[in-house]
């Protein structure tokens, strides 16, 4: 038997199981296993293991019979190992089997989360990645906590935090979580590998409904975990109008007689911003406010420094 329908069996008994399952009844009732009880057991070992590995949650119980104290049995809690359906039509559910199966999440233990949900595993385990995307430990609590709609709690900059978790966004290279923060009272972005604390559930499964507005990708300067503040950009006549399609009609705050515009957008992350800033050369000026413009003066000096 192939190794692959042999695990398959295995986790649809521990699955449905009423109670734990010993080595034992697991050898009998399983095809594929070795009849010698030393090669099932080792065999057994290599399986469980590497179900673990996958997520699956196989553990171990004593078993409730009076005849058999000090046995134990094992199975596979269902409230453990199914996720809460996210409604995915069949197209998306095919782009996630095609991600699931082509893009491995470095040191993302919770990724078998996608594999559950459509991603393919072959008999070794997960399928060579095409590409890879940095991980972080912190990814897996969150997926399962937006899928739940279950607030988590977390320390940031020091702060302990109470997050209603939207929406995870991949941005140059790091990992950030969109969420109504209770603390501060208003919608905030983390960027993952800076929280400082493990990421614990902090309420009930469907205990919030995120907003419509999350269809939409935030820009690179709203995805961080700076201070929130609205800067005030000038940009002349020659590059006005790409940079008032490019960041939306809602953030024009002026037109000028000339034909430039001054923007006002909201910046949770001053590095993005800053390169935005840059994009344009010498077409734009950062007006308000005064530390937003200071920093990129003092990082422009700096810059000047090491040239020379």
């Amino acid at each position: 038997m192939h190794r692959l329908e042999r695990l398959i069996n295995l986790v649809a008994a521990l699955l449905h199981a009423d109670r734990p399952l010993t080595t034992d009844e697991l050898r009998h009732r399983l095809p594929g296993y070795a009849e010698d009880h030393g090669a099932f057991r080792r065999a057994f070992e290599r399986d469980k293991e590497a179900l673990r590995d996958l997520g699956i949650p196989v553990v171990v119980e004593p078993v409730d019979d009076a005849s058999q104290a000090g046995v134990v049995g094992y199975r596979i809690p269902k409230e453990a190992y199914y996720l809460r359906d996210p409604g995915l039509a069949a197209d998306e559910l095919a782009a996630l089997h095609l991600a699931a199966s082509a893009v491995r999440l470095e040191g993302a233990s919770g990724v078998e989360a996608l594999w559950k949900l459509g991603g393919e595993v072959k008999e070794q385990g997960p399928s060579a990645a095409i590409a890879a995307l940095p991980g972080t430990a912190h990814l897996a609590p969150a997926f399962a906590a937006i899928s739940a709609r279950r607030r988590i709690g977390f320390t940031y900059r020091g702060r302990a935090r109470q997050v209603d978790p939207w929406r995870l966004s991949f941005r140059n290279g790091h990992w950030y979580l969109a969420g109504f923060d209770h603390d501060a009272g208003e919608e905030r972005m983390f960027r993952l590998d800076r929280v400082e604390s493990e990421v614990e559930p902090a309420g009930d499964d469907g205990a919030f409904t995120p907003p419509a507005h999350l269809g939409a990708q935030p820009p690179p300067w709203e995805l961080g975990g700076d201070e929130a503040l609205t800067a005030r950009l000038l940009v002349d006549a020659e590059q006005a109008a790409w940079a008032a399609s490019h960041v939306g009609p809602e953030a024009v705050e002026e037109w000028r007689p000339d034909g430039a515009v001054v923007l006002a957008v909201r910046v949770t992350n001053r590095d993005a911003f800053r390169s935005f800033v840059l994009g344009f050369l010498e077409h734009a000026e950062v007006l308000d406010p005064p530390e937003l413009r200071a920093d990129l003066v003092g990082w422009l000096q700096r810059l000047a420094g090491t040239a020379t």
